[in-house]
């Protein structure tokens, strides 16, 4: 017989905090540079192109012995239903035994490690003396994103926020300096938050943009984009999406997560198909720019893109961390096998 502590959304949320996440993810990026992590193959399902999908991610963290998965599901109409449009689980298990150790919500965790990478995406590769922040997208993601990168921008002054639709924008920053002082301790009061109106406009205005959609055409054009732009594509995770114009690789510095997944999945998929830009116009992963492996931005002048799939291995390592602060509170429920 073991025991296994089953965690809530509630209470993951009630013990991490962004800046720990920030920090883990950025040792998971190390750690997978120094060959200490192993990537294993994603199950991708479609249920319904672009509306209904599920992914099952998986990974080994050596150093810490542990391995885990997690699946998750992404239904767009869920929102007419009154039910969150992304829902999933991690497991993670104990690499030397395999005993599982632990099961848990994967929305948060999803989005707050998501968050911290785009944010560190941009950390490493944006102008340090970047103003504007521009988010495209206003689903799970947009609120985690803007809070990390808050968080590795302090000077940040404005945050521009696109949709589909300007009164989704509008409703998304609808009391949004309250959101972020109260689910990340953030203080926004010398920060401005804009709906956009003109998506062009408000790409020529960013320094760091963030895309956080579900899109499979380009949204943003080269022609828009400006010298010095740092891009975090996020949104591209399954074979056929994509966000930003093509054409823009091909005259940008990109760094990716994971080379083998991103080529499949990524942002870098379509652009790498058309032949548009080849292997050799990937300058590496994050973990190698972070470790100084490689050189990052050259010039003020440089576009930059980082472009992140997500690994199960951020999931379980920050799974880990949550296990034990909800162990030290009494969290949870203790399951017995």
């Amino acid at each position: 017989m073991f025991e296994i502590r089953v965690l809530s959304k509630e209470d993951i949320s009630s013990v991490i905090e962004m800046q720990q996440v920030i920090d883990v993810v950025e040792a998971v990026y190390k750690a997978r540079s120094e060959g200490m992590t192993e990537i294993w193959p994603t199950v991708f399902y479609d249920f319904i192109s672009g509306k209904a999908d599920m992914d099952i991610k998986s990974g080994y963290l050596k150093k810490e012995k542990l391995f885990g998965h997690k699946t998750v599901t992404w239904f767009e109409d869920n929102a007419k239903k009154g039910l969150p449009t992304l829902m999933g689980m991690i497991s993670v298990f104990d690499a030397e035994t395999g005993q599982p150790i632990g099961i848990m919500d994967a929305s948060y965790i999803t989005g707050i490690r998501t968050g911290a990478a785009g944010a560190l995406g941009a950390k490493y590769l944006a102008k340090k003396n970047s103003e504007n922040l521009l988010i495209l997208g206003v689903g799970n993601q947009a609120l985690f994103q803007i809070a990390a990168t808050l968080k590795a921008f302090p000077n940040l002054r404005k945050v521009q926020v696109a949709a589909m639709h300007i009164e989704k924008a509008k409703s998304f920053i609808d009391n949004i300096n309250e959101k972020l002082e109260s689910k990340f301790g953030i203080n926004t009061e010398s920060v401005t938050f804009k709906a956009v109106e003109n998506l062009e406009s408000a790409v020529k205005d960013s320094q760091i943009i963030i895309t956080v959609t579900p899109s499979r055409k380009p949204i943003i054009k080269k022609e828009w984009v400006q010298k010095g732009t740092h891009i975090s594509c996020i949104g591209a995770d399954m074979e056929g999406k994509q966000e930003i114009d093509s054409k823009l690789m091909s005259s940008s510095l990109i760094f990716v997560d994971d080379k083998e997944h991103c080529k499949q999945v990524g942002e870098i998929e379509i652009p790498l198909k058309k032949g548009m830009i080849s292997d050799k116009d990937i300058a590496g992963e994050i973990g190698d720019l972070i470790l100084g492996k490689v050189e990052g931005r050259t010039s003020e002048d440089q576009i930059t893109i980082f472009d992140a799939t997500g690994m199960a291995l951020l999931d379980i390592a920050i799974a880990k961390i949550v296990l034990q602060l909800a162990e030290k509170k009494g969290l949870g429920t203790k399951v017995n096998f």
